[in-house]
């Protein structure tokens, strides 16, 4: 794989100790044991780049740990090719994926079955908002102040600015207009 990557002049390859300077992790397993899962876990704490993994089998159930573990690219060992493997990289350094179909699939079955069965139920979207926090939100990508928020949705102030407060602290935002930029952002409002 080092010489497939090496033969690219786009790419560079640094070793296990410089890997904090890379902007890919490639890792390379059998299989997704729990120690493979363990060491994916670890470089995703420490480096916090997307992963490439080549595995020589991966489990459609597998698939969720992985992705919780940054990995945004699944190649089968047997399907490393000179340029299989570099454009896998190239699409994770620029914020894409490459997952084979059949797994593409199941992510997107667990995903759903995630929504419906925890969001959902607790009131909550995919961004991590409730209807409540949404309304507030709206009305202030409308411009409107608390006091004309408050109005709107009848809340009292204080309530509005719990709220406020509420979705700027949980999601680790700067201020007001942040929080509306993420709200654009993950297409509720």
């Amino acid at each position: 794989m080092v010489n497939c990557l090496e033969s690219h002049t786009d790419m560079s390859v640094v070793g296990n100790q410089r890997r904090d300077e890379a902007d890919v992790v490639v890792a390379a397993f059998e299989r997704l044991s729990a120690d493979a899962v363990a060491a994916l876990r670890e470089v995703a704490a420490e480096v916090g780049k997307p992963i490439v993994l080549v595995v020589g089998q991966v489990k459609e159930s597998e698939l969720p740990v992985a992705v919780e573990c940054r990995v945004v690219a699944v190649l089968p060992r047997a399907a490393v090719t000179d340029e299989r493997l570099p454009d896998s990289v190239r699409a994770a350094a620029s914020g894409g994926a490459n997952l084979p179909s059949n797994l593409l699939g199941t992510l997107v079955e667990h995903t759903e079955r995630l929504y419906r069965e925890v969001l959902a139920p607790g009131g909550l979207t995919g961004a991590s908002l409730s209807p409540r926090e949404i309304d507030v939100l709206r009305l202030m990508a409308d411009g409107l102040d608390t006091n004309e928020i408050a109005a709107e949705l009848s809340y009292s102030e204080r309530t509005v600015k719990n709220i406020i407060y509420a979705i700027t602290d949980r999601l680790r935002l700067r201020n007001r207009p942040h929080a509306v930029a993420y709200a654009m952002r993950a297409g509720v409002i």
